[in-house]
């Protein structure tokens, strides 16, 4: 059974286990503003689809390189009020929050690269699987924004709070080998593996049964993150004021004329 959500979002069901494959055509799979309201429409078929109990999610080509900053359906909201655009940024926390909060086992399976919103929604998940040559990234403090999409409790959670500051804040590249050393990664495989891996871990999970699955799932994740919505609920308006200063401005033109920035608190 194969079921589209937009025209980017593709669930394909085997059994108990559903693969939802994000693909744009172009091996990078950028989240626009549709993309992201697709992947909360699959969220929300499958949190009221019993028939399936383990849900993989997976790019074709690269996981994906983030939040899409050409889309032109985020250009043309610079001239909608405020209260739109403000708005327009729960896209982005609604789609990891639905995925988040999905009953059934998750799984992101990772090639190429994982960049930003990518992270954001893997990390949602309940397991990353991550190919040797693919890396997981977050660029956007170094380039004036803060990390939105309630994603700061997921990472800590994870990885504590002195590594997820090194990967949040500083913005580098976090290979594959480093990423299952930290707690970002459950496993590395071969390069073009990660999808069969998935594929074999889901198998297991489909043998145990659903309830107690769910059950314990749900239980588990309100123990790793209580206060999670408690610390980061602001984190959406965060964004719009971090967008509006003069260091995001100063960051972005730094990063297309490839110099460093000059930073000044502004």
């Amino acid at each position: 059974m194969t079921k589209t959500f937009g025209d980017f979002v593709r669930l394909t069901q085997d059994g108990t286990v559903a693969t939802v494959t994000l693909d744009r055509g172009d091996g990078r799979n950028a989240m626009s503003l549709k993309v992201m309201q697709a992947m909360i429409d699959a969220a929300a078929y499958l949190a009221s689809e019993t028939s399936i109990n383990v849900v993989i999610v997976t790019g074709s080509g690269a996981f994906s390189a983030g939040a899409d900053l050409k889309d032109p359906d985020r250009a043309a909201l610079r001239d909608r009020t405020r209260l739109e655009q403000r708005q327009s940024l729960k896209l982005g926390p609604d789609m990891c929050g639905a995925w988040e909060a999905l009953e059934q086992i998750t799984i992101a399976a990772i090639e190429g690269y994982c960049i930003g919103g990518g992270v954001a929604l893997a990390i949602a998940c309940d397991h990353r699987i991550i190919a040797e040559d693919a890396h997981m990234r977050l660029p956007e403090i170094p380039l004036g924004m803060n990390m939105s999409w309630q994603s700061n409790p997921r990472t800590v959670s994870l990885v504590g709070p002195s590594r997820a500051k090194q990967f949040t804040i500083l913005g580098e590249p976090c290979p594959a080998g480093q990423a299952l050393d930290w707690g970002l990664a459950d496993e590395v495989t071969q390069s073009g593996e990660a999808l069969s891996a998935a594929q074999a871990l889901a198998a297991r999970y489909a043998k145990v049964p659903p309830i107690a699955l769910r059950m314990t799932k749900q239980a588990m994740n309100v123990a790793a993150t209580p206060l999670g919505y408690a610390t980061s609920f602001m984190d959406r308006d965060q964004f719009g004021y971090a967008s509006t200063t003069s260091d995001q401005s100063e960051a972005i033109r730094a990063f297309l004329e490839k110099r460093d920035p000059e930073f000044k608190g502004d």
